[in-house]
């Protein structure tokens, strides 16, 4: 059933059911009320004809002439007026006015000393019981008053029924009424209803238009609708630059590894060719097979690195001791390349909320650059690494500094863009770009600027805010591997 006609059912039920059960409680009133007056006016007739039913009693015990005793009943009837008397005592039983007949058993006594109700048929009486006193026992009895029920049983019994006939009435007019309202009231969800079902987030850019109603739940939907279409353009986008990315490393890789893999493949051509070489020639194509290995598999980490960065979530980002991350690096750079010196000085409290994957692959390519391309004229490599945290504890800063030929000024920005070499550089050019995405991602920055010392060489400075999960926030774009390389 749709909305509405769940509330027109609903209330068309309920509202009878309310009715019938506040017309329970009127009922009970009516009849209290009712019972209430004609106690009222049984007592005070009971009070009335108490003296003259004493008197009729004492005449009764004292064996006075007939006439005596009628004289002094249609005395007590006279006063009784409109009620029934019955009066008992050992010498008899006095009746007069309306009462049930003889055979209709009353309750005893001590039960009926408070007004109750006696049944007749089809007609129903309040008695109520008077113990009457004489000085003698002979002269004490019970005096009976009798008022009729039925016309205020009537009356209830109106009630009654005026209370079933506005229940049975009021089920179908509450059931339309309320149809009507919901009706109107649904028709502000009917409209969001038809606007969402018309969205096709495939086919069109087309969003949801919703005026508000000032109906706080479907106001509320409607936000809900715009915030679940957002994501899914979010996510849309982003499986956009999965793909995106995906087919930028395998165009890339193709690119870059045909190259390498030629050369290798001439290689093992002229070790099977003959004549075989020499045994100084083969060494020199074996060790040509392993740099060529070497570069091969470097290249696919750095770009696995790259097309990781590209994707990664806000979900891996947790609070890094950045001082121990450099400081294994640092302890890597000099167990795989032994001829580098590299000094470091770490100080305490730089934890920033980071990747931990992305920190330490910016941190090994800044100290490998510096070890490969950073031998000063004495043939060795002296790496410097510097970490620090500001004053407000709010950034740290990563400097690594060489003293080999340096970079020139023109050329520094350049250096971290994707596939940039040097002349002569064997490796794969995206060792800095890698360090590049990794500070942009950490909303943070990274330069190749003059030694502060003045001395020749190069110094990287990597800063990154401190931050914390409610102020990360990740670039919207993030293409380093797939955004096409400056001309």
């Amino acid at each position: 059933m749709r909305l509405s006609t769940r509330i027109a059912v609903a209330v068309g039920v309920l509202v009878p059911v309310l009715v019938i059960a506040s017309g329970w409680i009127m009922v009970r009133l009516v009849a209290g009320d009712v019972h209430r007056q004609a106690d009222a006016h049984l007592r005070q007739r009971a009070v009335d004809v108490e003296p003259q039913a004493r008197d009729l009693l004492r005449a009764m015990a004292n064996d006075r002439p007939p006439s005596v005793e009628e004289a002094r009943s249609r005395k007590l009837f006279s006063s009784a007026l409109d009620v029934g008397i019955r009066v008992t005592g050992p010498d008899g039983t006095v009746t007069g006015g309306p009462q049930p007949a003889a055979s209709v058993t009353l309750p005893s006594a001590s039960r009926a000393a408070s007004p109750v109700t006696v049944r007749a048929g089809d007609q129903s009486w309040r008695v109520l019981a008077v113990p009457v006193r004489g000085v003698r026992a002979a002269a004490s009895g019970t005096l009976w008053v009798f008022s009729s029920d039925t016309a205020g049983q009537a009356q209830i019994a109106q009630v009654r029924r005026r209370v079933l006939t506005v229940a049975l009435l009021t089920a179908p007019v509450a059931g339309a009424a309320a149809w009507f309202a919901a009706t109107r009231l649904a028709r502000p969800l009917l409209l969001l209803q038809r606007r969402a079902a018309g969205i096709d987030p495939r086919a069109s850019t087309a969003r949801l238009d919703h005026t508000p109603t000032r109906v706080p739940e479907i106001d509320d939907l409607a936000r809900t609708l715009r915030t679940v279409l957002a994501r899914y353009d979010e996510q849309a986008a982003r499986t956009g630059e999965a793909l995106a990315t995906a087919r930028t490393f395998a165009a890339n890789a193709s690119h870059e590894l045909r190259t390498p893999l030629m050369s290798m493949r001439i290689n093992l051509d002229v070790l099977d060719g003959t004549p075989a070489p020499g045994a100084a020639e083969r060494a020199e194509i074996v060790a040509d097979l392993r740099a060529e290995h070497e570069r091969l598999l470097g290249l696919l980490v750095m770009l696995r690195a790259l097309a990781d960065g590209d994707l990664v979530e806000a979900g891996s980002f947790t609070p890094v001791d950045l001082a121990e991350v450099v400081g294994a690096a640092v302890a890597d750079l000099r167990r795989t390349h032994p001829t580098a010196r590299a000094t470091l000085d770490l100080a305490p409290g730089c934890v920033v909320h980071g990747w931990p994957q992305g920190l330490r692959s910016a941190v090994d390519n800044l100290l490998t650059n510096a070890a490969v391309h950073g031998v000063g004229p004495d043939g060795t490599a002296a790496v410097e690494v510097v970490l620090r945290a500001s004053a407000d504890r709010s950034a740290v800063r990563l400097t690594v500094a060489d003293r080999g030929p340096g970079i020139p000024p023109a050329a520094r920005a350049d250096v971290f863009h994707r596939f940039h070499r040097r002349p002569g550089s064997l490796g794969s050019g995206l060792g800095l770009a890698l360090v590049g995405q990794q500070a942009a991602l950490h909303s943070g920055t990274v330069a190749a600027v003059d030694r502060p010392d003045g001395r020749p060489g190069t110094c990287f400075v990597l800063d990154l805010p401190s931050g914390d999960a409610d102020t990360l926030v990740l670039p919207r774009r993030r293409d380093w591997l797939s955004a096409a390389p400056p001309a």
